[in-house]
C-alpha cells in the first residue's frame, strides 16, 4: 500500500464528520487513543453478527469459527512483534499487562528469578507513565524491594551516566518506557538491556507509544517482557498485549485464576495450563482481540517503516514551527534525534487547560494536563502542558491549523 495520508484518512469514518459549527476535525491526540479505520469497526461488528460464541469452549460450528478468528489474531500479532505465537498474552489493556507482571513477581509461588524480597531493586525512570510506575511502587511496598529510577535531563533524555550506580547485583527488574508519552523521547535500549542482563535482571518494556508508530521486534530488542495497548494502534479499546519470553512465562505464576487457564482441578488444588492459556482466565474480549488482529493487518499493509518516516517528517515540521515562536516552550528534546511524535509545550501567559479549550473551539483536539506522568512534569517544573501527538492520518495542514490556533489564542488571551 503506497503511503498517502489523505487517502489513509478516507479509511477512518470519523474524519468525514465536522466539529464545532462545521469546522474540520484536526485530531492531534493519538497519544491518548487513535482513531479506528472502517475495517476494524467492521471486524468487531461482523464477529457479533456472524460468529459470536465463546472461544475455546464449544464443539459447535460457531465456537470453532470464533476460536479460529481469535487464535488467528494471536498469530498476526506475534508476527507483528517478531514473537512466537504462544508468547502473546491477551489482556484488557497495557495497564493490566504491566500489573500482571508486577503482581506475579510478588507472588510467593514465583520462582527465584521473580520472587522479590527486601534488598532487591526495581529500576524505573522518571519519565514513566503512571501505568509503568505505580505497579512497581506497589510491588516494592509489598516485598520490601527498593525502587530507584533514572533521572531525566533538562533536555528530556535519560541520564545514562547513572547506569553503573542504578543497575547493580541487587537489581531484579528494569521497567522502562520505550517512547515517552510526554516528551516524545525514544529511549536507547541496547546499553540498558545489556547492563540489566549482565546482573540477571529482567527488562520490561512499556511500548504503548512505540508499537503503533515504528517497527518493534522483541527478539532484536533483547527484552524480556513487553506491553502495549490495542486502542493506540488503530485497534479497539478493551484489549492489550503482554508479550514475554517463553521460558519466563513458564516460570511466572498466573495473575488471575478461573476457567480456561487450568490443566487439572480437584476440590483442593489446581495445576495451570501452559502459556498463553495460563494468563487468560475467563471468557476473553473476543471481538476486541479480533479487531486488533485486523488493526495490525492494516498497519502492516501500510508498512511500519513508512508510518515512522511520515511521522518523522510531520514531527520535524511541527517541532520547527513551535520552536520558532518565542512565547512557546517545548518540553522535551529540541532535535529529531531519537524523537517521536508526541510534542508537549507551554505558551507564555496561557494556562494549558485554557489553551486546550480554545483550540477545541477551533476544531483542534489536543491533550492538556500532566498526561499521567506527574513525577516527570513536576521534575521539569511544568505541572501541566499542552500535547499534540501525531499519527499516520495527520498532515502538514494539521500542523498549520495548530499553529494558527495557538497564535489566535495568544491574541485572544492578551486582549
Amino acid at each position: 500500500m503506497s503511503f498517502n495520508p489523505l487517502v489513509i484518512r478516507e479509511d477512518f469514518p470519523i474524519f468525514s464528520r465536522t466539529i464545532r459549527d462545521g469546522k474540520r476535525l484536526v485530531y492531534l491526540d493519538s497519544g491518548a487513543t487513535s482513531q479506528k479505520p472502517q475495517v476494524v469497526i467492521d471486524a468487531e461488528v461482523d464477529f457479533y453478527r456472524l460468529h459470536n460464541a465463546a472461544v475455546h469452549r464449544g464443539a459447535h460450528q460457531l465456537a470453532e469459527e470464533a476460536t479460529d478468528l481469535f487464535e488467528g489474531a494471536r498469530l498476526k500479532i506475534a508476527r507483528f512483534l517478531g514473537a512466537e505465537v504462544d508468547e502473546v498474552i491477551f489482556t484488557k489493556g497495557a495497564t493490566e499487562s504491566l500489573n500482571l507482571i508486577a503482581y506475579a513477581m510478588g507472588n510467593a509461588a514465583s520462582g527465584n528469578r521473580f520472587h522479590l524480597k527486601a534488598g532487591d531493586r526495581i529500576l524505573v525512570s522518571q519519565m514513566e507513565h503512571h501505568a509503568n510506575l505505580i505497579p512497581w511502587q506497589q510491588l516494592a511496598a509489598r516485598t520490601g524491594a527498593e525502587l530507584v529510577w533514572f533521572d531525566v535531563t533538562p533536555e528530556g533524555r535519560l541520564d545514562l551516566s547513572q547506569i553503573p550506580t542504578l543497575i547493580t547485583a541487587s537489581t531484579k527488574v528494569v521497567a522502562l518506557t520505550h517512547q515517552s508519552n510526554v516528551l516524545g523521547t525514544i529511549n536507547p535500549l541496547d546499553e540498558i538491556v545489556k547492563a540489566a542482563h549482565n546482573v540477571g535482571a529482567v527488562v520490561v518494556l512499556d511500548a504503548c507509544q512505540s508499537v503503533p508508530h515504528m517497527s518493534v521486534d522483541v527478539k532484536k530488542f533483547g527484552i524480556d517482557f513487553l506491553a502495549f495497548s490495542g486502542h493506540k494502534a488503530v485497534g479497539p479499546t478493551g484489549v492489550g498485549i503482554m508479550w514475554g519470553r517463553r521460558e519466563l512465562l513458564e516460570e511466572l505464576p498466573p495473575f488471575l485464576t478461573g476457567g480456561s487457564m487450568i490443566a487439572d482441578v480437584t476440590m483442593t488444588s489446581a495445576t495451570w495450563a501452559p502459556a498463553p492459556a495460563k494468563f487468560e482466565s475467563g471468557v476473553p474480549n473476543m471481538a476486541q482481540v479480533i479487531g486488533l488482529g485486523v488493526a495490525v493487518d492494516y498497519l502492516s499493509a501500510i508498512g511500519m517503516d513508512s508510518i515512522a518516516a511520515h511521522e518523522h517528517v510531520l514531527t520535524s515540521d511541527l517541532l520547527t514551527k513551535l520552536l520558532s515562536v518565542e512565547e512557546i516552550k517545548v518540553v522535551g528534546p529540541h532535535t529529531m534525534d531519537s524523537r517521536g511524535g508526541a510534542l508537549s509545550f507551554t505558551v507564555e501567559g496561557i494556562h494549558p487547560h485554557d489553551l486546550g479549550q480554545f483550540l477545541d473551539s477551533q476544531g483542534i483536539a489536543v491533550r492538556t494536563g500532566h498526561h499521567c506522568a506527574w513525577p516527570l512534569t513536576r521534575s521539569l517544573g511544568v505541572p501541566a502542558t499542552t500535547r499534540a501527538s501525531l499519527y499516520l492520518y495527520n498532515t502538514i495542514e494539521d500542523n498549520d491549523a495548530l499553529m494558527t490556533g495557538i497564535h489566535s489564542a495568544m491574541k485572544y488571551f492578551r486582549q
